[in-house]
Formats: C-alpha cells, sequence, structure tokens
C-alpha cells in the first residue's frame, strides 16, 4: 500500500533520513521501531507531507504522493494520529470527531457510529471539553478523529506512549479489530516491544536515520532487540 524508496530528509545542514527504504503492505500492521531520535517521527512527518523531504519517491496505492500538500494525502485515505495527540482542548469531544469529516471521500456531515462503537467513552463524553479528558480517553479521541476521515491507511505515532495499562490493552484490542476483522492498514510507531509484538505482522527498525533491519514481526529476535532497541 505504501512504498518508500530511498527517501532523504534535512533539518537545514543536519541529514536525518538517509536512502530510506519501507514497506507497508496492504491489510497489514507494520510496527516502526528504534531508540528515541532516530528519525521515526520524522519519516512519520514526511508522508503525511508535514515535512519535505530533500529526494526520494513515496508510492501510496501506486501513486506518487511526495509532491502533495498534507491534506491531499488526508483526503486519499491516510489517517494520521500525532504523538502526544494533538487534540483541541477547548473543543468537545463531539466537535474534534466533526474535524476529520471534511477529509472524506463520501461527503459524509456525521461522525460514523463505528467510532461510538470502538470507543463508548467518546459518546458518553460527547459534550464534554477534550481538555478535560484524562490522556488515555484523549488518545482514543485522537484515534478516533483519525477513523472519522474513513481511512485505508492510519498512522499511530506511539499512541500507548504515557497511556495506563488497561488503556494500552483497550487500544492494542483497536488496532487488531481495524486491521484483521476491518482490514485497515495499520503503520505504527512503538516503543513497547511486548505491545508491538501483539499487534504487528511486520516491522522496520531504524538507526541513525536509516532503515536497518525489517521482516516479519517473528523475525524480530533478541540480537535485533539488543543492538537497536535496549537502551
Amino acid at each position: 500500500m505504501l512504498n518508500i524508496h530511498q527517501l532523504n530528509q534535512y533539518y537545514g545542514q543536519s541529514h536525518t533520513l538517509w536512502d530510506l527504504d519501507l514497506i507497508v503492505p496492504e491489510g497489514e500492521c507494520t510496527v516502526l521501531m528504534g531508540r528515541n531520535g532516530v528519525g521515526k517521527t520524522t519519516l512519520l512527518q514526511c508522508i503525511m507531507g508535514l515535512l519535505p523531504i530533500s529526494s526520494g519517491d513515496m508510492l501510496y496505492q501506486g501513486e506518487a504522493i511526495q509532491k502533495k500538500a498534507a491534506e491531499q494525502r488526508a483526503v486519499m485515505g491516510i489517517g494520521y494520529v500525532p504523538q502526544g495527540r494533538q487534540i483541541f482542548p477547548l473543543l468537545t469531544v463531539e466537535e474534534n470527531l466533526q474535524m476529520g469529516l471534511p477529509a472524506r471521500k463520501d461527503g459524509k456531515k456525521t461522525i460514523p457510529e463505528l467510532i461510538y462503537e470502538l470507543f463508548p467513552v467518546l459518546r458518553d463524553m460527547r459534550a464534554r471539553r477534550g481538555g478535560d479528558l484524562s490522556g488515555g480517553q484523549q488518545q482514543q479521541l485522537a484515534i478516533g478523529r483519525a477513523l472519522v476521515t474513513d481511512p485505508q491507511l492510519l498512522i499511530l505515532d506511539e499512541p500507548t506512549e504515557g497511556i495506563q495499562p488497561n488503556i494500552v490493552a483497550e487500544i492494542g484490542g483497536i488496532i487488531n479489530r481495524l486491521n484483521q476483522e476491518i482490514g485497515l492498514t495499520v503503520l505504527l510507531v512503538e516503543q513497547k516491544l511486548p505491545f508491538a509484538r501483539h499487534v504487528a505482522d511486520t516491522f522496520c527498525i531504524l538507526d541513525r536515520g536509516r532503515a536497518v533491519a525489517s521482516g516479519k514481526i517473528d523475525a524480530l529476535n533478541q540480537e535485533l532487540v539488543q543492538q537497536y532497541l535496549t537502551v
């Protein structure tokens, strides 16, 4: 579904992503891993058009997207949940969810029932301001807002960061359901190894801006963990 080839990106004079290749197979969950500061979030922001790339190709469903604006990529079916959630704290839960509606191809103007089915707490709290929710509830709201756009590819940047364990388990179950039952393709940045192994089909490890290992999640062995993931 997503094929990235020889991607390079710079922050000023700093070369952050180096000739990076990444394949996200359709219908699977791919986890992007690596220590802090290796370029994971930078790569996601490049995919979403929030950061420019210097060279390389990005094909989404066979179509080049590297020159398309961020809002065009959303309309094409790429949903994004950024690190830190970035909900609108002064808007209600319902208003936050409605922010995703303009990106829908079908022009639907109401929040899909699936969102409230996946996250019942959002139905119960739809009149409350986003900033009044707990961290776990805000993360559910951020995922729900991305799903409102009706994406075919859902990109999640560390959705379990700072979240209580029971909500982490819920998010894992929802990712599995979206991926396995609904057929949504998922690209996930995740630091928690057990969570990654639970939800992912394939993995890619970044180190110093380069993709250094990839494959089926069963091939993520202790040697790779020790070399690239252990602090």
